[in-house]
């Protein structure tokens, strides 16, 4: 059965947040669903969310997986509001214990905080296999970006987060804490190794001047003309340019509270006392 594709940009994180699903009234899986987010004021809002709520209604689809490619530090995660309202499993990949030791540590989180992936419903090994209503789908762990990374390889189609970005853009960063860009060479290298046919499907997109944004190419296209990971360049080239390149690089404007809600699987910290939930703002921490 062909994988049916619906994707949505959202511009205020250069995110895209994917729908999959079976068929018309069958079985869907939302990837990387995006929370609104506004730090001046610390307000959420649920819009871009909703939008993925309406089109699962309109298709009149069941949802059955809330897939995350990683902890995301660029944008709050929908996944804990979409699981309240359509249900569903949400997923990640195994490693998030790791990321969730770090950071815990980092904004010195409450002791009833567990670091061992509890708050989801999945964690995905590398390899593992699951249904997705009558899809087949497969997980391809993908660490460099940061250790937790994974993919999930639907039909002929991958999901692949922040590991590629669009051939003229290149590739994710790896400087977080636990990122290395050895591994995500490596893991980069696994995806171009599929057949040149194969579509990635991309969870970011930062256009250059001129050009619409994007999420779709091919491995062949991403072999041929990726920016920092082109054949011919080799592990030790690309590992150069990403350390340089990403010295030069600003934190990202959500990182502080995105990492807080995505380690939980996208749910807020509980409130406090005076019944007000807070985001933690570490200083002199990064």
């Amino acid at each position: 059965m062909p994988v049916q594709i619906e994707s949505f940009f959202d511009a205020a994180t250069h995110t895209i947040s994917h729908i999959v699903y079976d068929r018309p009234g069958g079985h869907a899986a939302v990837i990387d669903p995006v929370l609104d987010f506004d730090p001046s004021s610390g307000r959420s809002a649920r819009h871009g969310a909703d939008r993925l709520l309406a089109f699962l209604m309109e298709r009149r689809l069941t949802l059955q997986w809330i897939l995350e490619t990683h902890a995301h530090a660029d944008h709050l995660s929908a996944a804990g509001y979409l699981k309240d309202k359509a249900g569903g499993q949400i997923g990640i990949g195994r490693r998030i214990d790791e990321v969730q030791s770090t950071f815990s540590r980092v904004f010195n989180l409450e002791p009833a905080f567990h670091c061992d992936g509890s708050q989801f419903d999945h964690l995905f090994e590398d390899g593992a296999t699951f249904r997705i209503g009558e899809l087949d789908a497969r997980v391809l762990a993908l660490p460099g970006h940061t250790p937790a990374d994974v993919g999930y390889q639907v039909e002929d189609a991958v999901f692949v987060g922040d590991t590629l970005f669009m051939p003229d853009v290149g590739t994710a960063r790896c400087d977080f804490p636990g990122g290395d860009a050895a591994m995500l060479y490596r893991s980069i290298r696994k995806l171009l190794a599929l057949p040149d046919e194969t579509r990635l499907l991309l969870c970011h997109d930062y256009p250059p001047p001129g050009r619409e944004p994007a999420w779709r190419a091919t491995v062949a296209e991403q072999r041929r003309a990726n920016l920092h990971a082109r054949d011919g360049v080799d592990e030790a080239a690309f590992v150069k340019m990403r350390q340089a390149r990403d010295a030069t690089l600003d934190m990202p404007r959500l990182l502080l509270p995105s990492i807080q809600v995505n380690i939980r699987a996208g749910r807020l910290p509980p409130a406090e006392d005076n019944g007000v939930r807070y985001l933690k703002l570490p200083l002199d921490a990064f």
